[in-house]
C-alpha cells in the first residue's frame, strides 16, 4: 500500500488544521503535551509555515521531542526542515527555538517500533490514515520508520541549550 494524499481541501483539511488554531488561540496547553506546534520556514517562499504533529517520544540527548513524518519525504514540513533545520516549536504552554533533525534510519525505525509497542492502536490508526501498511510486529514498524522516502521517519526537535 502506498501513501494516501494529505487533505488539501474541505472538511478533512479543516479537521487536520484545527490543532493549529487551538495553538494560535493560546490554548495549546489544553492539548496535554501530546502535540507540538512546529513553525518552520518554507523552502520556496521563505515564509513561516506551521504544522501540528503528534509527539511520539522524548529525545533524551537534547531534552527535546520526537515527531513522525506521516507522509515521509512528501510532507511539506519535512522537506522544509531538510532545507532549513532552524525551527520554533511549542509543546503545551512552553515555547522553544531549536533545530529539527531526522534521526538516522536505524534509530528512526527503533523509535517508531517503540511508539507502536506503547500505543499499538494509535500507531495502527495513524498508519492507516497516512496509507501506510506498517504490519503488526515491532520489526514491521522498525522497517517503516527506517525508510525516509517511503516510510514514516522520525525527527528530533532539539531545543537550544539555553532553553532546556
Amino acid at each position: 500500500m502506498g501513501f494516501s494524499r494529505p487533505p488539501h481541501t474541505g472538511v478533512k483539511r479543516a479537521l487536520f488544521r484545527m490543532p493549529i488554531w487551538i495553538y494560535r488561540l493560546g490554548l495549546g496547553g489544553l492539548l496535554d503535551g501530546r502535540f507540538v506546534l512546529l513553525t518552520h520556514i518554507g523552502r520556496t517562499s521563505g515564509q513561516p509555515r506551521q504544522a501540528v504533529l503528534e509527539i511520539v517520544g522524548r529525545h533524551e540527548e537534547s531534552g527535546g521531542y520526537l515527531v513522525a513524518s506521516g507522509y515521509g519525504s512528501r510532507s511539506q514540513w519535512f522537506r522544509n526542515i531538510l532545507r532549513e533545520p532552524r525551527v520554533r516549536f511549542q509543546v503545551g504552554w512552553r515555547h522553544y527555538t531549536g533545530t529539527a533533525r531526522p534521526l538516522p534510519a536505524a534509530e528512526s525505525g527503533r523509535r517508531l517500533a517503540d511508539y507502536a509497542r506503547r500505543y499499538p492502536r494509535t500507531a495502527a490508526s495513524l498508519m492507516r490514515i497516512v496509507g501506510q501498511d506498517a504490519g503488526t510486529t515491532p520489526a514491521d514498524y522498525a522497517r517503516v520508520g527506517a525508510d525516509r522516502d517511503h516510510g514514516v521517519p522520525i525527527v528530533a526537535l532539539c531545543p537550544d541549550q539555553r532553553e532546556r
